[in-house]
């Protein structure tokens, strides 16, 4: 069965998805690792941030988001996944793993790369005007728009995790869109 999901041309999963992984405090970079190590597809969102100590200052590279890592495969793949040190549990909703829509990956890989100022909180925000970004390194990435603190404030929803990726970015460099 697995083998007949299998992409003879690609070597990847057909109908595969992507899933929200909840890992152990700070394991997030070692349960990357070992999932790539078995084969897994994964993404781990990561940003610099300087760090400072009594003696120096450094770069570091930090999870966007704590204890998350995304992995993309089939639900008959899960067993992969469970055997990973570090591993807690799928993001789930009435006991199975949601899938994680494409677009909301393809939006933490566009802040990633970009040099937004990136802000994270699990403030739940009322709905607002859906939104996409015309212009600039995060020309594409598609959100809600709310208004905080009198700045316009551009929020990417990862609902199944119930995180926002919050961004500063100018109203002339949106669209209106209808509905995400």
């Amino acid at each position: 069965m697995v083998a007949d999901l299998l992409n003879q041309k690609t070597g990847k999963m057909e109908g595969a998805a992507w899933y929200a992984l909840y890992t152990r405090p700070r394991a997030e970079k070692k349960v990357y690792q070992r999932l790539l190590e078995e084969g897994v597809e994964a993404f781990l969102p990561l940003m610099k941030t300087l760090r400072q100590w009594s003696d120096r200052r450094k770069m570091v590279e930090k999870p966007l988001l704590s204890s998350y890592v995304f992995v993309k495969l089939h639900p008959v793949s899960f067993k992969s996944v469970y055997r990973v040190n570090g591993f807690v549990r799928f993001v789930s909703f009435e006991g199975k793993p949601v899938p994680i829509p494409q677009y909301q990956i393809d939006n933490l890989r566009l802040l990633i790369n970009s040099d937004a100022e990136i802000e994270i909180t699990t403030d739940q925000f009322e709905p607002g005007d859906f939104v996409e970004v015309t212009t600039g390194t995060l020309k594409g990435l598609r959100g809600e728009l709310i208004r905080k603190g009198g700045k316009k404030r551009f929020v990417v929803r990862i609902d199944r995790i119930e995180q926002n990726i919050i961004v500063s970015i100018s109203p002339a460099f949106l669209k209106k869109l209808e509905k995400l």
